[in-house]
């Protein structure tokens, strides 16, 4: 395989680029290339701290027809950056939302530009991005995906004029001494989306995932939750259910883990979980463990146990509750406080916990260390805290959770609105939109079972505090189930008419026994083939307005 490529190091104070050669006074590359895979290895000849490696015009793009890229015809799988960022098949023509694009008195005070990448990749009008799993389909076809998680991201960026792709390693920050090696870019390629997600098992191996049919409190009551409405909940449900999960709102303020408000709780939570487990289910819990919101006492009083940024001030992650800052992973005390609170729960019988806006994990940057590299920390330290218990993680890099968490939200908040309210479509690329997420659903699929197993998010029936319409729900629930090793739900099904009894139980039966066969898009339609006990079926999902067509 050929290609060109560009080393950007510092040496010195001053930025160096290595792009005709492999090797200089300062560095050396070597190379690696069969079979599919490709590694690019560096080694430094004298103290070097690096930038970026990029690599262009790959030779492995099949040429599928003699014409040009079609703008308005070749689709390209962008992979965001988080478990909440836009990701699915884009046409060449469609624009990425530049959250930057905001009046900046409007993302300071709301802080919008922390949610996702933006604080650290310069959109560009002209390009398309994503992270560590890419592909095209139409004049051209090609699949990639980065095995090199644990040392950088890999990002794709495609000219949406061109259509021609530039990989990215981000190595930005990683210092080597004289006489180190480090592997910079190492990602597997082949010709074809086909030929690609065949190819994942040999480096992804397919692993045995529990399905989870589960109730959380989120989305019917958000905070406001008592011990009152969890526990008529719980009483709703049947032997359909193994899990009842506690979401946010239990805690007096996020961060301050070891208080259970008990204005809303006066029984405590243990109670709760004996009850869980009496009725059979796992007994799940929501936490941000990375993160404290402005007004815990955690932040009033230890303020030290926080990430500083270059300014010397917190490093803010976002806008939710109070606002929220990151802890410092490098901070022993910060990770004791982790560990503390974490252990709090496993002792208090809970199976499984929620662990949310990890993306804080590296937000922050750490002095000689990549993004991922940060993550892959974090991740693994998460892990270790709660040894065998199941771990769903949410706002999280995709890639570095492979190995480490047991299922992955693959979307953003389900909205009770099918595209939430109309002025946070300008917002940030990590907004709440069942619009959204029901594609992340689909295009995200082929890492579920292989990566962990995918959570797709709620599903919605009530009729009461909603605004989706039944053919809105409908597709909601049944994609939910085609696509996704977990099926929750926020609704007190003790409510439910017999109708929707009904299509709850249809959708159960897709959960279980479906299996998708294929699925493609055109326009704004995805079409969706699966086998259920031997028959073949289609579906029609149109992506704009929300429903089965």
């Amino acid at each position: 395989m050929t290609c060109k490529f560009e080393l950007i190091y510092v040496k010195d104070g001053s930025e160096r680029v290595l792009s005709d050669s492999v090797s200089n006074g300062d560095v050396e590359m070597t190379f690696s290339d069969g079979g599919g895979r490709r590694a690019v290895t560096l080694t430094a000849k004298t103290d070097v701290e690096l930038n970026s490696y990029s690599e262009w015009d790959h030779d492995f793009f099949t040429k599928n027809t003699p014409e040009t890229p079609d703008p308005k015809g070749d689709l390209y799988f962008m992979n965001g950056y988080q478990s909440w960022t836009e990701t699915r098949e884009f046409y060449g023509d469609a624009r990425e939302r530049d959250v930057n694009a905001l009046p900046r008195a409007l993302v300071n005070s709301f802080a919008f530009d922390r949610y996702g990448d933006a604080t650290f990749y310069e959109y560009d009008k002209r390009v398309l991005h994503g992270y560590d799993f890419f592909y095209v389909k139409g004049t051209s076809g090609a699949f990639v995906a980065n095995l090199n998680i644990e040392r950088a991201y890999l990002i794709f960026e495609v000219v949406r004029r061109t259509g021609s792709v530039t990989m990215i390693s981000d190595v930005r920050g990683k210092r080597l001494a004289a006489g180190e090696s480090l592997v910079i870019c190492d990602y597997m390629y082949r010709g074809s989306y086909d030929e690609g997600v065949a190819a994942l098992d040999e480096y992804f191996p397919r692993r045995d995932v529990k399905k989870i049919f589960g109730y959380t409190s989120w989305y019917n009551y958000y905070q406001d939750i008592n011990e009152k409405i969890i526990l008529r909940d719980l009483d709703a449900l049947d032997d359909r259910f193994n899990l009842f999960q506690i979401d946010d709102g239990y805690e007096t303020f996020v961060g301050d883990w070891l208080d259970v408000d008990p204005a809303k709780f006066p029984s405590g939570l243990r109670g709760i979980v004996d009850k869980i487990h009496s009725k059979g289910y796992l007994a799940g819990i929501w936490l941000a463990p990375l993160v404290a919101e402005e007004k815990s006492r955690l932040y009033r009083e230890r303020r030290d146990l926080f990430k500083k940024g270059a300014d010397g001030e917190c490093v803010k992650c976002g806008a939710n509750w109070s606002g929220f800052y990151a802890l410092d992973l490098e901070n022993e005390e910060a990770r004791e406080y982790i560990r503390r609170c974490l252990s709090f729960y496993v002792d208090m019988g809970f199976d499984f916990f929620k662990l949310d806006f990890l993306y804080g994990a590296n937000l922050p940057t750490y002095d000689g260390k990549t993004r991922s590299e940060a993550a892959e920390y974090a991740y693994s330290f998460l892990r270790e805290c709660l040894g065998d218990k199941l771990i769903l993680g949410c706002g999280a890099t995709t890639l570095n959770a492979a190995g480490k968490f047991d299922y992955l939200r693959i979307g953003p908040d389900v909205s009770l609105k099918f595209d939430d309210v109309w002025y946070m479509r300008f917002m940030h690329r990590e907004r709440i939109s069942t619009k959204v997420t029901l594609q992340n659903t689909v295009f995200r699929s082929f890492m579920d079972g292989r990566l962990f197993g995918n959570d797709p998010d709620v599903f919605l029936l009530r009729d009461d505090n909603i605004s989706l319409s039944a053919g809105q729900k409908d597709a909601l629930i049944t994609l939910n189930a085609l696509f996704g090793s977990v099926m929750m739900t926020s609704d007190n099904i003790a409510n439910y008419s017999e109708e929707k009894r009904e299509i709850l139980s249809g959708a159960l039966d897709i959960f279980n026994h479906a299996r998708v066969t294929s699925y493609s898009r055109f326009d704004n339609v995805i079409t969706v083939n699966f086998e259920l006990y031997g028959k073949d079926n289609t579906i029609k999902y149109d992506c704009a307005k929300g429903v089965l067509i």
